[in-house]
C-alpha cells in the first residue's frame, strides 16, 4: 500500500484518496505542435541560448512599480529528473533542491513504488500549479519523449481546461509565466531535463482530489502520429 504523503512543490502534504473516494477525468492527449501549443509557451530549439520570460511583480494599488524593478530575481538552472519509480512518478529539481511525488500509474492506495504492479500508460495526477514570476523551459536529454499536462491562465481552472501534450524530445519547451502545469511525465522509464526556470519559484497550486474530488488521468501514449485528440 501506497503511504507517502506526497508534497504539493514542498509547500503542504496530500493524503491519497482511493478510486472509490474520489472520480477519474480523463484529460485528451494532443501532439505538441507550435501551433495547438500557442498561448501555453513556445518550443526551444537551443537550451543554452533560450531566454526564460520573467514577470513583473503586480502593482497592488494605485501607486506604480517603479521601472526596472520588481523583476529582478533573475534566472536558476539545473538537472530535472522524472522517473518511474514503481507505480510511481517521482521527480528531483536540482535548480530548486527540492523532490515531488507527482503521480501513479493505478489506484493510489495500492500502488506501490518499490515495484511495477501496473501498466505504466496513463498518470493518475492529484495537482498541478503555476510560477506567476515567470516561465520554466524543459528541455530533454538524449531526445526522449515526454507529456505536459498544461492549462491556460485562470484561478478558476476546472480539470476540463487541462491538455496533455505530447512532446518527442527532440526540442525543449518554454511553459508561458501563469500556465498551470505539472512536472513533465516520463513517457518511458526516465527522462533526464535540462531545466531553467525564475529564480524566485512562487507557486499558485490547485489540489483536484481536494477541490473536486478527482484525479487527472494522463495519457502517456499516442495512438497515432497524426495530430489532433487521442482518447
Amino acid at each position: 500500500m501506497q503511504t507517502d504523503a506526497p508534497s504539493i512543490q514542498g509547500t503542504t502534504v496530500f493524503r491519497p484518496r482511493g478510486f472509490s473516494q474520489a472520480r477519474v477525468h480523463r484529460v485528451p492527449l494532443i501532439e505538441a505542435t507550435p501551433e495547438n501549443t500557442r498561448g501555453y509557451g513556445h518550443f526551444v530549439d537551443t537550451f543554452e541560448s533560450a531566454a526564460v520570460q520573467i514577470v513583473t511583480w503586480p502593482q497592488p494599488g494605485w501607486r506604480p512599480v517603479l521601472p526596472g524593478t520588481g523583476n529582478e530575481g533573475g534566472i536558476t538552472q539545473g538537472e530535472f529528473v522524472t522517473e518511474w519509480r514503481g507505480d510511481t512518478v517521482q521527480t528531483f529539481n536540482h535548480a530548486v533542491d527540492k523532490g515531488y511525488l507527482t503521480g501513479w500509474s493505478t489506484d493510489p492506495l495500492v500502488a506501490q513504488s518499490s515495484h511495477q504492479t501496473a501498466p505504466r500508460n496513463v498518470v493518475y495526477t492529484f495537482e498541478a500549479n503555476y510560477h506567476p514570476d515567470g516561465g520554466q523551459i524543459f528541455f530533454a536529454r538524449d531526445n526522449e519523449p515526454f507529456v505536459l499536462l498544461l492549462a491556460l491562465p485562470t484561478d478558476d481552472v476546472q480539470p476540463e481546461h487541462f491538455k496533455a501534450f505530447y512532446f518527442h524530445g527532440d526540442k525543449g519547451f518554454h511553459i508561458a509565466p501563469s500556465v498551470w502545469h505539472q512536472p513533465a511525465f516520463p513517457v518511458n522509464e526516465k527522462v533526464v531535463f535540462d531545466d531553467k526556470q525564475g529564480k524566485v519559484h512562487a507557486c499558485i497550486a490547485c489540489n483536484f482530489v481536494e477541490e473536486f474530488g478527482l484525479y487527472l488521468e494522463v495519457p502517456l501514449r499516442l495512438l497515432s502520429c497524426n495530430g489532433g485528440d487521442h482518447f
